[in-house]
C-alpha cells in the first residue's frame, strides 16, 4: 500500500532516523512452522506499534486484505521466507512499490481471509491449497484510506507461481530471519504535505542468480504500509519479552 499520488520525494532518499539495533531478534526457535502455529493458537497479550498512518485526502475508507505468506523453506534453503511482490509501474497506485499479495475485500469474500487468498491467486497464482491460514494481525489503515487486514499464513514450498502481468513485475522471497531482526529496521522522518510522516524501511539485498555460479545484487526497498505491518507481525512475535526491552 502508498500513497495514491505520486510521491514528492524519493524514500530511498530520506535520511534513516534511527536503526533499531538494540531491540531483541526473534529467536530462530520462534519462527519455525510449530511455533507459528502456537502463537496463533494461543496469542499472547500484546499491541501493534502502528495501527494508523496520517490521511491524505478525505477518501472513503476501504476494507482490505493482504496475505502475509511465510514459505515453508528448510534449513537447508535458508529456513522460511516471506513471499512478496514488485507492483507493476504502470499501475494509477502504489506503482513499483513492493507490498504482499492482496487487494480490496469484494462483496462475494467471505471474510478477509477469503480476499486475501483471493487476491493471492488472482496476482501471483498462488493456489489456496498451498497456504494454511494461521490468524490474523490488528487492522492497519494505510494513509490512503485503506482497511488492511493482514492475514498470515504458511505457505508449502512446491508451488508453481503465474504472476498476472497487469498487477506484479515480479514475485520474490525474503528470509522471514532477516524481517524479525530489528537490526534492519530503519526510521525514516520526512515533512510532506503540512507535516511530518514517518516509517520503517526494511531494505533488502536479493542475489538473483543467472549464469554458471553468477548472481546480480538487487535491492527490494520494503517500507511505508509492508514495512509497518512486518513490525508488528515483530512485535507479535516477540511479546513475551517485551517486559524487557529497551524502548
Amino acid at each position: 500500500m502508498a500513497v495514491s499520488k505520486p510521491l514528492s520525494f524519493d524514500p530511498r532518499q530520506v535520511p534513516v532516523s534511527r536503526v533499531d539495533s538494540h531491540l531483541p531478534r526473534v529467536p530462530h526457535a520462534h519462527l519455525q512452522p510449530d511455533a507459528l502455529r502456537q502463537r496463533f493458537a494461543e496469542p499472547p497479550e500484546w499491541a501493534p506499534e502502528i495501527e494508523r498512518e496520517p490521511r491524505f485526502g478525505e477518501r472513503a475508507l476501504t476494507q482490505a486484505a493482504v496475505l502475509i505468506p511465510i514459505v515453508l523453506r528448510d534449513a537447508a534453503n535458508g529456513g522460511p521466507t516471506v513471499l512478496l511482490t514488485l507492483r507493476s509501474a504502470h499501475l494509477s497506485t502504489h506503482s513499483g512499490q513492493i507490498a504482499f499479495p492482496g487487494g480490496k475485500v469484494d462483496a462475494q469474500d467471505a471474510n478477509a481471509q477469503a480476499a486475501a487468498l483471493r487476491e493471492a491467486h488472482e496476482e501471483v497464482g498462488l493456489l489456496p491449497h498451498h497456504v494454511q491460514v494461521l490468524g490474523e494481525l490488528p487492522v492497519y489503515m494505510t494513509g490512503t484510506s485503506y482497511l488492511v487486514t493482514p492475514v498470515v499464513g504458511l505457505v508449502t514450498p512446491h508451488f508453481d507461481l503465474t504472476p498476472n502481468p497487469g498487477e506484479v513485475a515480479d514475485v520474490f522471497e525474503v528470509p522471514l530471519a532477516f524481517l524479525m531482526n530489528p537490526a534492519h529496521h530503519r526510521r525514516h522522518t520526512v515533512d510532506w504535505q503540512g507535516g511530518q510522516r514517518e516509517w520503517f524501511s526494511m531494505p533488502y539485498t536479493e542475489h538473483k542468480p543467472h549464469g554458471l555460479g553468477q548472481s546480480t545484487p538487487v535491492e527490494r526497498y520494503i517500507w511505508g504500509a509492508t514495512a509497518g505491518m512486518l513490525r508488528n507481525f515483530y512485535r507479535f512475535l516477540l511479546a513475551e519479552n517485551t517486559a524487557s526491552e529497551v524502548q
